[in-house]
């Protein structure tokens, strides 16, 4: 609907320029913004105020002059335009218009949202990227749960989306897994001096070192690993270890519906020799130099508040190098477009890959890749801190909150809150089944309306497809304002995709579950008038079809009982 108001205002603009009583002729951008009081109408346009310069002309007058060269029409979508301070344009929308919205709904069903915005251009979304060294924790799965979302946004947007995770199978913390796992088949425990110094202490560790001793073979992606069961060769140990537990995170994301198309793996990048490759490349362009035994990458160049060191003393490398050779390799992939779902403790490595791509002189933007940073996640209970689990040992599990309260409620509550606000996770609250619940009260609706079709069909009424809908009966403050929350859902889908910000939709969503109920509570819906109750189950029907599409952007399941 905003856009075909923005098609009138510029048609008519273009009539003032044709008729010489606009002179400027330089369209101007045309912004289309939802008023902020009910009473000034359902649209509002500036367009006048920033014609101003160019037209000299006060605002008000050249609102004047646009308004006279719209051209509604009899079967036009406004009902009234009125022209209010300086010079908005307010626009009131005909209810018969507003309801021509719920025969798109029909027609497009489960597309009902998408859109050809991203004009199939390639995007890549890398998210989770955690360290095979132990199941994931509840930070991994709040940046699964945007990931995933932002994908299927984007998707729904037009873009052709590649999903990837970033396994780092190599440096010092998968050494410290290795050490950790030998000790546990050696039969060394924590608090023994002999447990290495900064091993991982979780249960999980216990299972790894029985499996690897066992000889069990693992599949996990394009790894098929048979264990040696030699206490004693730590390289074996390692070898499993990581497959191991690529393959118990890989059935986490599994329960929790998220899915890749490429995994890349840190070890590849130096066996393939892109590491080393980066280095020559920043050596050769005139970026390095050399102090204390070490190779800096002056990425002060570059925006950094002081320079890097790449290659310490003792010949390893930083942990960002790997981090420039994986981007760059995307960079040759064709990914002109890249998108990191992330930390906020990864903040620092923005600016020193970002530095290091530009050193390459590879002609890539500086502002890529694209960063989405979450914040933290505090899982309470009973009002107190939950901290730990049994089998990790020192965190919170995603498989924890998954078996607790559901992977519907665990998706829906990561979701509620914008991407770099700390996210307070309720249990108590995930586990009720009452609308204090944000994701029960949006399913409940879905439900309630499937109860409604239910006791129409027990009447011998069916639920009627357009022509057969009286939709131009549909009046009431509650109708209507139903009908302009279902219009607004492709914007809504655009909106989120393009900023990053899938908790638009949970926002969304309850509004509409809202306002469902507020219709419901107040409009009898299976009454004594049958075409006014074929025209309002049309109109729940519609409601149903767009909580389903909004819910499964989420990943969230719409049941049809509760």
């Amino acid at each position: 609907m905003k856009d075909r108001v923005r098609s009138l205002v510029a048609e008519g603009i273009e009539r003032c320029f044709a008729d010489g009583s606009l002179a400027s002729n330089q369209m101007p951008a045309i912004v289309i913004e939802k008023p902020a009081h009910a009473e000034h109408g359902d649209f509002a346009c500036t367009v006048a105020m920033s014609m101003a310069k160019a037209e000299r002309k006060a605002p008000r007058v050249i609102a004047e002059t646009i308004v006279k060269h719209i051209e509604n029409g009899e079967g036009g979508i406004i009902g009234e335009i009125d022209i209010a301070g300086p010079g908005f344009i307010n626009f009131r929308i005909k209810n018969e218009a507003w309801s021509r919205t719920l025969v798109a709904v029909e027609a497009a069903g489960a597309n009902f949202g998408r859109s050809c915005a991203g004009e199939g251009h390639k995007v890549q979304v890398e998210f989770v990227s955690a360290n095979p060294t132990g199941p994931l924790h509840i930070g991994h799965g709040r940046g699964a749960a945007i990931g995933d979302t932002i994908c299927r946004l984007l998707s729904a947007s037009g873009f052709d989306v590649t999903r990837e995770f970033y396994y780092n199978d190599a440096g010092a913390q998968i050494a410290n897994l290795a050490l950790s796992v030998q000790a546990r088949c050696l039969g060394i425990e924590p608090g023994d001096p002999r447990w290495p110094a900064d091993g991982y202490q979780g249960d999980y560790i216990k299972d790894v070192a029985r499996s690897y001793l066992n000889r069990e073979t693992v599949d996990a992606g394009d790894q098929h690993v048979t264990a040696a069961g030699d206490p004693n060769d730590l390289d074996a140990i390692r070898r499993f270890a990581v497959a191991y537990l690529r393959r118990e995170q890989d059935q986490d994301l599994l329960a929790f519906d998220v899915h890749f198309d490429v995994y890349s793996l840190e070890s590849s990048l130096y066996t393939e020799g892109r590491v080393e490759e980066v280095v020559r490349r920043l050596i050769e362009n005139g970026h390095t130099f050399e102090q204390d035994g070490a190779l800096w990458l002056r990425t002060t160049d570059f925006g950094d508040d002081k320079d890097r060191v790449m290659r310490k003393s003792d010949g390893s490398y930083t942990y960002f190098v790997p981090d420039v050779a994986y981007h760059l390799a995307k960079w040759e992939r064709g990914f002109t477009r890249v998108i990191n779902e992330q930390g906020a403790d990864h903040h620092s490595t923005i600016t020193r890959v970002r530095a290091g791509l530009q050193a390459l002189n590879a002609g890539i933007p500086q502002e890529w890749p694209e960063y989405v940073l979450h914040q933290m996640v505090t899982v309470m209970r009973g009002g107190e801190e939950v901290k730990i689990s049994k089998r990790a040992g020192s965190y919170v599990t995603l498989r924890d909150l998954i078996d607790e309260v559901g992977r519907d409620a665990t998706r829906f509550f990561f979701l509620m809150r914008k991407p770099d606000s700390q996210l307070v996770f309720d249990i108590d609250l995930a586990k009720q089944q009452s609308l204090e619940n944000p994701v029960y009260y949006v399913q409940y609706a879905h439900a309630r309306i499937c109860s409604i079709f239910e006791a129409a069909c027990d009447r011998g009424i069916s639920v009627p497809s357009f022509p057969d809908a009286h939709v131009y009966l549909l009046g009431t403050p509650e109708e209507i304002e139903l009908i302009k929350l279902i219009g607004s859902f492709p914007e809504v889908i655009e909106g989120s995709a393009l900023s990053f910000e899938p908790h638009r939709i949970t926002y969304y969503l309850q509004e509409l579950a809202g306002a469902f109920h507020s219709f419901y509570n107040k409009n009898r819906v299976i009454g004594e008038e049958k075409e006014l109750s074929s025209a309002r189950l049309f109109l729940l029907k519609c409601v149903a079809q767009v909580l389903k599409n909004g819910l499964a952007l989420l990943g969230v399941s719409a049941p049809e009982k509760m």
